[in-house]
């Protein structure tokens, strides 16, 4: 992987060249949109982070329409120079850090069915679009994700690595809080898309840590319920200059587990 040029990813026969079809989307397709839209949005401005609701004006989303993503990667171009690249679904690691470390955020176009409203077994285009996409117009959060990429694309043979690093994306990108003017609220998308994880991460049960990259590379994570610790950073920019530390606990752990093999 370190000697091929940074856009090997583009050219890998694995990555179909997809694209949005909106005129495709049904009458269902945009209630199901509006429905998820209005559920969730309601419980954002006292909960989200100032960045995200800062990014969903910026991004150009509301209730009846669809995210369009042409619309979206004009909008991105004009602020960080990220664009959307269309999935088919969850795809392999390769091929999802190296879109990331050429400033492409992966997305599927697919919406959830009216009676999956409350739980799907992968992430939706809502999901992507909603939860995620708002943040991709903030500098430091998108410079974070790109070099991140960078990281994991080093060390991507290595599956315990991977494991270590996907930590750091969990409790971060999809499951993060942040602090802000003294007040936790929410960036991870995870929980931005979820009511009911909304309302309990940022509640007394479940356990608050400050930011803290050794103690999350050594975090498990579960996928089928809600967490029971979050982990709280201070800026966007505070997760950019955690990279160095990151790489260097990360390179500390795999040649400690190696040692033990």
């Amino acid at each position: 992987m370190m000697n091929k040029p940074k856009d090997w990813v583009f050219s890998d026969p694995r990555l179909q060249n997809l694209e949005q079809d909106y005129n495709a989307y049904t009458e269902e397709d945009f209630k199901v949109w509006k429905i998820l839209y209005e559920r969730q949005i309601v419980n954002l401005p006292k909960a989200a982070s100032i960045a995200y609701l800062e990014g969903i004006k910026e991004i150009g989303f509301s209730a009846d329409k669809i995210a369009d993503f042409d619309d979206v990667n004009k909008r991105l171009a004009k602020s960080t120079g990220w664009k959307i690249h269309v999935v088919p679904g969850l795809i392999d690691d390769d091929l999802f850090f190296g879109l990331m470390n050429n400033k492409r955020f992966c997305s599927s176009t697919w919406l959830r069915k009216m009676e999956q409203l409350d739980y799907l077994e992968e992430p939706d285009m809502f999901h992507d679009a909603f939860a995620h996409m708002p943040l991709l117009t903030n500098q430091p959060y998108v410079d974070f994700l790109e070099k991140l990429s960078g990281i994991a694309l080093k060390h991507i043979e290595n599956k315990w690595a991977i494991e270590l690093l996907s930590r750091i994306y969990w409790f971060t990108i999809e499951f993060g809080l942040i602090r802000e003017n003294g007040e936790l609220r929410i960036y991870g998308a995870g929980i931005l898309s979820s009511a009911g994880e909304t309302k309990f991460s940022l509640s007394d049960e479940p356990k608050h840590f400050e930011y803290d990259v050794r103690k999350i590379l050594n975090t498990p994570y579960w996928k089928d319920k809600f967490q029971d610790k979050y982990f709280v950073i201070e800026s966007y920019e505070q997760l950019y200059q955690s990279l160095p530390e990151i790489e260097e606990i990360l390179e500390e752990m795999v040649a400690e587990e190696a040692k033990n093999l």
